[in-house]
């Protein structure tokens, strides 16, 4: 069973947590994951499907954890987090996208026999998600499932605001045309 550390998940983590845990903290690691965990791995079920999420999101925090002596503080912990988070799945997507097969993907709290036409759309959804360019998926995915602002997304991607909006904009064309 997992515990859940006081600290809300959208509760920035501060520096003498962040610097703990550089220092090799196990009590400030431990708060980070926890504070942390879920939203990173609502991200990777959003952009490489629920089959590899668990190991993506294991492997972000190891990059994390091993790389927290880099954490500048010039943006919020999280938008780091899920810079390293969105740059891991843009690298799994890149290695798979010649072996991955494109699958419709329900996800398991949607099954029930009287949501047959709301499973449908969410598996017609998925695949087009799967479909769109990984980039574009990263937009989408940090701003509709993430909720991060158009700043946030910027700095998670390192590319200017407008070129989020942009290709925000992009992403959801393309996604009303794969699913007419």
């Amino acid at each position: 069973m997992q515990h859940r550390n006081e600290r809300s998940e959208d509760e920035p983590i501060d520096d003498e947590t962040v610097n703990a845990g550089a220092a090799g903290d196990r009590d400030a690691l431990r708060s980070i994951y926890e504070a942390t965990s879920d939203r990173v791995f609502r991200l990777m079920v959003r952009m490489v499907g629920p089959q590899d999420a668990d190991d993506l999101t294991q492997q972000t925090f190891v990059r994390a954890f091993t790389r927290l002596a880099q954490f500048s503080g010039q943006s919020k912990f999280q938008t780091w987090l899920y810079r390293l988070a969105t740059n891991e799945a843009l690298q799994h997507l890149r290695r798979e996208k010649h072996r991955r097969t494109k699958q419709l993907i329900v996800e398991p709290t949607m099954l029930a026999t009287d949501h047959v036409e709301q499973d449908e759309r969410i598996a017609m959804l998925r695949q087009a998600l799967d479909q769109l360019d990984p980039e574009l998926r990263a937009i989408f995915t940090l701003k509709e499932e993430s909720g991060l602002s158009y700043q946030q997304i910027a700095q998670t991607l390192d590319i200017p605001e407008g070129t989020v909006g942009s290709r925000l904009n992009r992403a959801r064309r393309e996604l009303r045309k794969l699913l007419e």
